[in-house]
């Protein structure tokens, strides 16, 4: 399965799993299987899951996926966004409340960050939160990418980005531009 991972943020990976094709829109999230590719090409910022997944797992990133989207749209838009929506995502981040531990390792105190709950709590809370921090940060420098057809969302390092992914869209345009002044 080819996940469009470039490297965004977490929340900005969530609704990036939704994307277009020649053949129209795309959801890479519709199975089980795929949550799980998804997560371990997360592994690194994602709990990972140490049983099987569920279909309620499924579901319950998906009904994410679509708050934080609605919350994206109003907020890059302008706009308020849904006090539900808003309530949903405050509610999910309170399903597995953040806790720190400390421990002692090479001669130094060390902190570290976990969440308290079941894996589907902790999953659901963690890209909640996730959500929250670029909501309540960067949210107004995301940008859309000036692919044609493409729907990914990203946040610039560079101010003339333009693109998803120089790979993936920028290369796409290039050779479109290329195409057009030789043909």
């Amino acid at each position: 399965m080819d996940l469009p991972l470039t490297g965004e943020p977490v929340a900005l990976d969530l609704l990036n799993t939704l994307g277009n094709s020649p053949d129209g829109p795309v959801d890479h999230l519709t199975t089980v299987d795929a949550l799980r590719a998804w997560l371990r090409a997360q592994a690194p910022r994602l709990p990972q899951p140490g049983a099987d997944l569920t279909d309620a797992d499924l579901v319950a990133v998906l009904d994410l996926r679509e708050i934080v989207g609605t919350v994206v749209d109003h907020l890059r838009r302008g706009a308020e966004p849904p006090a539900p929506a808003l309530r949903a995502l405050s509610g999910a981040d309170r399903l597995a409340p953040p806790y720190r531990t400390l421990s002692w390792e090479d001669n130094r105190l060390v902190v570290s960050a976990g969440r308290a709950g079941d894996y589907r709590s902790t999953l659901v809370a963690t890209l909640a939160g996730a959500a929250i921090d670029l909501l309540s940060g960067p949210i107004a420098s995301v940008r859309g990418c000036e692919g044609p057809g493409c729907r990914m969302l990203f946040l610039p390092a560079h101010p003339r980005r333009r693109w998803c992914s120089p790979e993936l869209c920028g290369n796409r345009v290039r050779v479109a531009r290329y195409y057009q002044r030789h043909k």
